[in-house]
This record gives structure tokens, sequence and C-alpha cells, in this order.
């Protein structure tokens, strides 16, 4: 009988409805009842760590989270973190970065609708992230409608279905059938050596989406807030525009200064290739990174995370340029 961690920390999964609306609960009964019924199979360990809507779930959070698994791995076969689905490719993407050279699987999962409700789609969740467990997929994943995702790779596209989230641009590490698990793809993790806690982080990044006619002072405006990463979320397979409103000398400006500038593409899937085009070439001669093609999820918190390590901005250009877990197709 394997031993599981459940870290709960909020989310729709345990919440209930109140005078102002949905609000999660430390030990709802619904839950507590549920995980009692998986304890015919697996050795279950629950403890809370947070209780909020994932809304107000932040850097100081995922450090909170990233230490308390990485205490918790010597004494558990596998981790499951119940968490809002609002924010939880943020989360299961930095934990990513900082739990490096993970080698037990840690799992997140929550729900679209409450577990006390007769509809929810919380217990077929949990039996989805115990089962990555039970098939040792190594890693930081999230489990929901009967899928596991890379928690670099994930990200949340619906708002009220069950398949709330995708892998964009990787395979699903797996899928549930009525005939069983079938696991799709391996997880890549070309670095060995013993799982370390890099959690330090840099909350000093900002993402800005750009729209035609952006006014480039906005760049000026982030340089003078005292940003230290931006990731610009850019059109197509990369381009921005330099006519009438040039973006690219702000953006210059920017790296000359120090701030490190990450290239991404608004289109959810396929990777972005900024040489393709002049308005492309003309952002990368200022020495912005290109994100290929990483979500936006994956891009923002890897740029905090790189951060955290290092002020050297080759360093984090070639943080950037390392497949640590998945996260980008080299």
């Amino acid at each position: 009988m394997k031993k599981v961690l459940i870290l709960a920390t909020g989310g729709t999964i345990s919440s209930s409805a109140g005078a102002n609306g949905m609000a999660p609960q430390t030990a709802p009964e619904e839950l507590i009842s549920a995980l009692g019924k998986f304890g015919k199979y697996y050795d279950i360990t629950y403890k809370v760590i947070l209780n909020l809507d994932s809304s107000n779930i932040q850097s100081e959070e995922w450090q909170l989270i990233a230490r308390n698994v990485y205490e918790a791995l010597p004494y558990y076969d596998g981790i499951v973190i119940t968490h809002g689905t609002d924010t939880m490719a943020y989360t299961a993407s930095m934990l990513t970065f900082m739990l490096q050279n993970l080698d037990k699987p840690v799992v997140f999962t929550g729900s679209q609708i409450p577990i006390e409700s007769p509809l929810s789609d919380a217990q077929s969740n949990l039996a989805t992230a115990f089962a990555a467990i039970d098939h040792d997929v190594i890693g930081v994943t999230i489990a929901f409608n009967h899928k596991l995702m890379s928690g670099c790779r994930a990200v949340k596209v619906r708002t009220m279905g069950f398949d709330a989230f995708e892998s964009v641009n990787s395979l699903n590490r797996g899928e549930f059938f009525a005939d069983g698990i079938r696991l799709l793809s391996d997880r890549v993790f070309p670095h060995g050596g013993r799982c370390e806690l890099k959690s330090e982080l840099s909350n000093d990044v900002f993402l800005l989406k750009l729209i035609p006619g952006t006014n480039p002072k906005i760049l000026d405006c982030l340089m003078e807030m005292d940003y230290r990463g931006i990731v610009l979320e850019t059109f197509g397979a990369g381009g921005l525009h330099y006519m009438r409103r040039d973006l690219s000398e702000p953006i210059k400006r920017l790296v000359e200064s120090g701030v490190a500038v990450v290239l991404c593409s608004q289109c959810l899937y396929e990777k972005s290739d900024f040489s393709l085009y002049e308005v492309g070439r003309k952002v990368l001669a200022t020495g912005a990174i290109q994100s290929l093609d990483m979500t936006t999820e994956a891009a923002v918190t890897k740029l905090m995370w790189a951060l955290g390590q290092t002020d050297d901005m080759y360093e984090i250009r070639r943080i950037f340029e390392t497949n640590y877990a998945g996260e980008i197709t080299i």
C-alpha cells in the first residue's frame, strides 16, 4: 500500500456556498469522507497548509507549497496537492522549476464543482491523481478529467467545463479509459542528480499582452517601476509593430538597462519564431529572449525563478535555453 500525502491549499474542491459566494473550507466533511474511501487502497495523510481561493495564491504561497513538498518527499511515495483551478497551472509550473531533479510523483488536482455537490468532478480527479502515484508518473503533473498533464505544459482553457485543462504543445503524460491507464509520454529530465529545492524567485516580473497600437511608453513605465523581467505576448509566430509606435526601441532600452525581456506568442499552440519576419528580427536584435513553444504560464514562472537564481543576463538566457522538465522543445 503506497503512502500518499495530501497537501490541501483550498480551492473549489473544498468550497461551500456562503453569503458572499463560494469560499474554501479547511476540512469539508465530504472531502474527508472521500479520502476515507480511498484509504482502502492507500495509506493517506491529510495536511492543510493553506485555505485559499487560488486567485490569492502568489509567490509566497508557491514557496510554502514547494518547501512542504520537499520536506515530505523522503517519507511518502507521492504527494497530491489539492488546489483551485484558476492559478493551478502557474503553481504547477513554478514547482516544476523549484523542485529540481524531482524523483517522485507530485500531482496537482482540484475540481470545477465543490466536492459537496453530487455532480462534482472531485472524486474522479482525486482518483486520477492517486493513479498517477500508483503508476510512478514522476515529476509535477496535473490530474484532471481523467488526464495527466505535465505541470509545465498545462493551461486552463475552460472556465466551466470539466475538461478545464489542456496540455499545450506536448502529449498528455497519461489518459484513463474503462480498461485502464495509458501512459502516453515519459517525463523529460535531461539532468541527473539528487532532488534539490531551489525556491528563490523574483516577484518583479510583468506580463504584457500586446494589441495593435500598444503605446511604447508603457515599456518605459515598467522600467521606471523597477521590474526586473517582462514577458511580452506578441503576435502570431513572432512579431510586433515598429511603424509609428516603435516597440523595439524601448525593448532595447530595457535589455541594455539589465531587464530580462522574454518573447512569447499570443497563439496557444505551436512555437514562436521571431527570425521568420522583419518585425520579429528587429526585436530579436534588441537582445530579447525567445520562449519558443513554452506556455505563457511556463515563461512567466521560469523567468521569475531564473531571476531568483541569478542577476546575470547571460545566465538567464542559458536557463531559458535549457529544457528542465519538458517545458520547452529545443
